[in-house]
């Protein structure tokens, strides 16, 4: 559930060796990148002198990244860009991309299995760079099997103790454009059709021991049904983008708005309209060395009378991207806002470390939103000058201690560049 705008990345420790492997950008368009050892230009120094072998495994990495001399060449990469919340530590598996039509087209595929037994898989064909780079087109087909989601209920009160799981199997595809005006600004659409989702008890491996979203729930609107309808959607979106990188960024800002609607194709009951704005800035101070980081999320959904949101598609909070002392997927209502502040310091060129706050939480009615669930905290990022490729958080809150280790950005800006619909909808 990041690097670069692209849609594949992965971290490989084996024998010292570091991959980040990505697909958006052409091979023709690919430019070589300073080593770890040569800083690039603006690049902050650390306060401390960094260890050898923090430069030696960057400048690894660095190599290897998008825009270097592996990331975007035709042939087999390891995909962990569909990594979902809650999927376990260790998420990745293979895929093989081609460029055709000297760089203009690429297809792909690629699937992946995780530590508790999620899995994925996907196929895309995409035109990135029509007239000059100003129009993309393409198409993609994703399929996934989540074997242990969490589901506490509704509302801002819901109880820890009424924690469950399901499994949720579903299918979508999605036709995209996008359209690029200046370098900085974007508007994207998508269509497509997702499949009937299939909800069924807990599966994969290292099981929690969580009872059944089916038991804990069964009143639930959803749950009473013996099948899930399948979903026409289609959303709209303007992002407007001026960070320095997209995955480490020091200056600029990035701010999206976009309006989605989901159609119910049996009988209309769960169809429904949703609208996000999200917006992030990154503020440098002390010469790049601390960089204050703010940001801002909020989802509203909206149905006809009559109508409901389904569990799966309510807006959540909760984890590793939104309130990090929380377990993902803690809070679910039909609206939610989110802020989070990080103060990031430079203890060394290539390691950061962070003190940061979130606060948020769901509500029934949009005008009963607050922010009184928090969390605080400290953590670490890993990166070069142009990607985060890994965290640790340690967060406080009123539900106790949890840390977390990721392989992306901790704001969770990786969803700018989403493809396909996600099903269920991932805080």
């Amino acid at each position: 559930m990041s690097s670069l705008h692209l849609s594949a990345r992965v971290l490989l420790l084996a024998g010292g060796l570091i991959v980040l492997d990505g697909s958006s950008i052409s091979p023709a368009l690919a430019q070589s990148q300073p080593t770890a050892t040569t800083p690039a230009s603006g690049e902050a120094e650390g306060y401390l002198d960094e260890p050898g072998v923090i430069t030696k495994a960057i400048d690894l990495a660095v190599r290897s990244m998008p825009g270097g001399d592996g990331g975007t060449k035709n042939g087999l990469f390891i995909d962990a860009s569909t990594r979902v919340s809650g999927a376990g530590w260790v998420s990745g598996g293979p895929g093989y991309r081609h460029w055709l039509f000297d760089d203009e087209a690429v297809i792909e595929a690629s699937g992946t299995y995780s530590w508790r037994g999620y899995k994925t898989a996907q196929a895309r064909f995409e035109l990135p760079q029509l007239f000059r780079s100003r129009f993309g087109l393409g198409t993609q087909y994703r399929w996934q099997d989540l074997t242990q989601v969490s589901y506490f209920g509704e509302g801002a009160d819901s109880l820890q103790d009424a924690r469950s799981e399901y499994r949720l199997r579903s299918h979508n595809w999605s036709t995209y454009a996008i359209v690029r005006p200046t370098r900085w600004l974007a508007l994207q659409g998508r269509a497509g059709m997702l499949g009937r989702p299939w909800l069924s008890a807990p599966a994969g491996h290292f099981n929690r021991g969580f009872p059944s979203v089916m038991e804990t729930f069964p009143n639930d609107v959803a749950l009473m049904r013996d099948e899930q309808p399948g979903f026409l959607h289609a959303d709209v979106s303007l992002l407007a983008d001026t960070r320095d990188q997209r995955n480490h960024p020091v200056h600029g800002g990035v701010y999206r708005a976009s309006w989605a609607t989901y159609r119910d194709r049996d009988d209309g009951l769960f169809s429904f309209r949703r609208f996000e704005a999200e917006a992030a800035q990154f503020v440098p101070l002390a010469g790049d060395r601390i960089v204050l980081a703010l940001h801002g999320w909020s989802v509203l959904t909206g149905t006809d009378a009559g109508h409901v949101v389904p569990f799966y598609f309510t807006p959540s909070l909760g984890g590793s991207n939104t309130l990090r002392s929380f377990n993902s997927y803690r809070f679910h209502d039909r609206h939610m806002a989110v802020v989070n502040a990080e103060a990031r310091l430079a203890i060394f060129t290539h390691l950061d470390g962070a003190l940061f706050v979130d606060a948020g939480n769901v509500a029934a009615r949009a005008r009963d939103l607050n922010l009184n669930k928090t969390s605080y905290g400290v953590g670490v990022r890993l990166h070069t000058n142009r990607a985060t490729f890994a965290r640790i958080d340690v967060a406080h809150g009123r539900e106790g201690w949890r840390a977390v280790v990721r392989l992306n950005d901790p704001l969770r800006l990786s969803r700018l560049s989403m493809r396909a619909a996600l099903l269920p909808f991932v805080p």
